[in-house]
């Protein structure tokens, strides 16, 4: 059955270039209203035009869809509540939120400066908590809501150079963790898309013909998938070049020590079965790790 997206009204964050510009022109071209958010700042955040977000409204409404352009930066909350507040005044609602705005700050963590350090947590991580908070409570009230993260490999596995982009983009992941349990009952689902793609954010780190082999396009069709009304929850998407996976995060069946057995040397010789993976299980909340581990302890008793 075909996605659409007819009557929603979705938010795209850096959406002016590469993948935001592909995920808003093809939720559009679905027929969703799109507010094209940019601040038209370089790779690196600095600078600001509301060009690219405007060349892009114009190739959707050439398309017959319906857009408007804001310019408003992540980081700034005041300036995300006004982009929403743009979208209900025009639309009544928002139903689908990207976030996908980023910037980029790569430097080995002995020569990252704190600044940047802050800087790219800042929009990355608190970009996507500033536009989260701005449309949760109305998609609470209105019963529906899809909300994206868009986290990375770098975050989940590491990459030389990005332990500040690494640690934003891990830190959505648990943002997303949580949001699924407090939206559950709102109908609003949380995940988080892991894109590999040829965008600006990465033209010099690779070859021409991989950067083609790496099209926007491809993670976009991911990306629609989790903005549907039949998308899954919780779930982190990779997508890149016509390659589609899930990553997971999950838990060993572990170890249970006596009092009396409960010390360093005591761990390190059960290191082999407490690392064991036949038993492994992905747990569905925080408390769940505390209940395995009582339930152990009780069955001692």
């Amino acid at each position: 059955m075909t996605i659409r997206f007819d009557n929603k009204v979705a938010i795209v964050t850096g959406a002016g270039n590469g993948l935001g510009r592909a995920h808003a022109l093809e939720l559009a071209a679905r027929g969703a209203k799109v507010v094209v958010n940019d601040l038209g700042g370089a790779r690196d955040g600095s600078g600001q035009s509301s060009q690219a977000s405007e060349e892009v409204v114009a190739l959707i409404k050439a398309n017959g869809g319906d857009a408007i352009s804001h310019g408003a930066n992540v980081a700034n909350f005041d300036e995300v509540q006004d982009m929403v507040d743009t979208a209900v005044s025009r639309w009544g609602k928002v139903d689908i939120l990207v976030n996908n705005a980023g910037i980029l700050r790569d430097k080995s963590f002995s020569k990252m400066s704190l600044e940047d350090f802050k800087l790219v947590m800042d929009v990355h991580l608190m970009g996507s908590v500033n536009c989260t908070k701005a449309v949760w409570d109305l998609m609470r009230e209105q019963n529906y809501g899809r909300i994206v993260m868009t986290t990375s490999s770098s975050g989940m596995y590491g990459n030389f150079g990005q332990s500040n982009y690494g640690a934003a983009k891990m830190a959505l992941v648990g943002l997303m963790n949580t949001l699924v349990l407090e939206g559950a009952k709102h109908n609003i689902k949380v995940n988080a898309l892991a894109p590999t793609a040829g965008t600006r954010m990465t033209e010099d780190l690779m070859p021409e013909q991989m950067v083609k082999i790496l099209a926007p396009e491809a993670v976009t069709a991911g990306l629609i998938t989790l903005c549907d009304e039949d998308a899954p929850n919780r779930t982190i998407l990779c997508a890149g070049a016509g390659g589609y996976a899930t990553a997971n995060m999950f838990e060993t069946e572990g170890i249970f020590l006596p009092i009396a057995e409960q010390t360093p040397e005591a761990v390190r010789e059960q290191w082999a079965q407490l690392t064991n993976q036949e038993q492994q299980c992905a747990l569905e909340a925080g408390v769940k790790q505390s209940e395995k581990f009582v339930m152990k302890a009780m069955a001692a008793l």
